[in-house]
């Protein structure tokens, strides 16, 4: 049996960083994955980058087929990237294969023609998320329907989209196969479109995606999905819809179904998820869990940081934990893109703060009239009385930069006055945050 001092289940962003990590340090270092199509994680391969890449070229109205051409090459460039990266270390191997526990010290790759055994001293899980998919009857069985990664490798825009599921992923894909030029519905069950944004930002989001063309259907009950003559009906209380194409959006879920976990003595909740403590460890004291897996935000960013704490528990101090992360920013690359950091402005009243709400329209900003996008709104929330920035959630252009700036001068605890009157370049978006907080008053 092969020994190694750390095995990585999952080449992911927190695996694939750490693995390098310790095997720069002395570490004899096996990282499983089980598909070569994977290597870098889901980020690289069908999440972040295949969609942005997409969601760049819908918005300068390339060719569908090039679109999906150039995405394809990028893809393809940055895995064999990823993959030499670690490969070509001299203390790690790259081991295909499906891995399960047989204990806590030992993993089994299932392979193609057999299956191995390695031993290691310490153990991590990155495996990610996987889609989850709703008990509709016919939905895993008919022609057409599609999880964001089947959808991605199309090779024909279909004119008519539908979207299961109006949460951050069906929002990005409406925007993106809209700008291409298809007809795209999305159908929510929820009665609220965005639930977790204020009402004003979501009705602008709704607005923007409307004038595009999309059409969002809430309260949507679709009972049945079939195929009929190429196309696929969705049966609905109110009548049957078609599609050429659906999309199932609603949402993910920690990929722990096949690891055999409770063999290795690891806890997970009642969603899978791996329980862990706020250094990522475990039920087991020489197993870690990072990233997605973890029932946490699924962001690439959570990710690396996860490997940051888990490579000052094994090489640092032992101090980074997850409570020491603050205003973990997103953004949702519609175009344009909308970003968030910190509270709402409901979520702040809920709190009891003393607070004002100011709002820009990005129609009065220079650089969003030379970029021909004036679509959107900034909005702020902050403290009245400590001056501190509680939220801000920004629907622009080039948003997806701009929170970063925020990001930086709510974690430094500085006041709003900072982005008052900070020198920004012009003409510049990021210039309009000047704006935005001189109408605090």
């Amino acid at each position: 049996m092969n020994q190694y001092q750390a095995i990585i289940i999952g080449f992911g962003k927190a695996g694939k960083t750490l693995a390098a990590t310790l095997a720069k340090t002395g570490w004899r270092v096996a990282i499983i994955e089980q598909s070569n199509t994977m290597y870098g994680g889901t980020c690289i391969n069908i999440g972040c980058i295949p969609t942005k890449t997409m969601v760049h070229d819908a918005e300068l109205q390339h060719d569908f087929a090039a679109a999906m051409q150039r995405k394809a090459s990028v893809v393809s460039f940055l895995r064999d990237k990823n993959f030499h990266n670690l490969a070509d270390l001299e203390n790690v191997d790259v081991i295909e294969g499906r891995a399960e526990f047989v204990d806590n010290h030992t993993v089994r790759v299932m392979q193609s023609t057999d299956a191995i055994e390695l031993s290691g001293e310490k153990i991590f899980i990155n495996t990610g998320a996987q889609s989850t998919i709703p008990d509709v009857e016919g939905l895993t069985t008919t022609p057409g329907v599609f999880d964001s990664t089947g959808l991605l490798n199309l090779t024909q825009r279909p004119e008519r989209l539908g979207i299961l599921g109006g949460g951050y992923i069906g929002v990005e894909f409406a925007s993106m196969f809209a700008n291409f030029g298809s007809k795209v519905t999305i159908y929510e069950a929820a009665p609220q479109f965005l639930p977790r944004e204020d009402r004003d930002i979501a009705d602008a989001i709704a607005n923007i995606l409307c004038d595009k063309g999309v059409e969002i259907i809430l309260n949507a009950r679709v009972q049945a999905v079939s195929s009929e003559d190429g196309e696929v009906r969705l049966q609905m209380p109110e009548g049957a819809h078609t599609v050429d194409a659906l999309l199932v959006a609603s949402g993910r879920k920690p990929a722990t179904e096949n690891l055999q976990l409770q063999n290795a003595g690891v806890d997970v909740n009642d969603r899978g998820a791996i329980i862990v403590n706020k250094y990522l460890r475990t039920s087991a004291d020489n197993i870690w869990a990072m990233g997605d897996v973890t029932g946490g935000l699924q962001f690439t960013y959570i990710s690396l940081d996860d490997f940051r704490i888990v490579r000052d528990n094994l090489l640092g101090e032992g101090l980074r934990h997850t409570g020491d992360r603050q205003n973990v920013p997103y953004s949702v690359f519609m175009t344009p893109p909308l970003s968030r950091v910190g509270m709402t402005e409901e979520q702040a009243r809920a709190s009891g703060a003393a607070m004002q709400v100011v709002t820009l329209p990005v129609a009065a900003i220079p650089r969003a009239r030379v970029m021909d996008d004036t679509r959107g709104v900034l909005k702020a929330v902050v403290d009245s009385e400590t001056k501190q920035i509680l939220g801000v959630s920004l629907l622009c252009v080039d948003s997806h930069e701009m929170i970063n700036i925020i990001k930086t001068v709510m974690d430094a605890g500085l006041p709003y006055t900072t982005l008052r009157d900070q020198i920004f370049t012009h003409p510049s978006m990021s210039e309009s945050l000047n704006d935005l907080f001189s109408l605090v008053k």
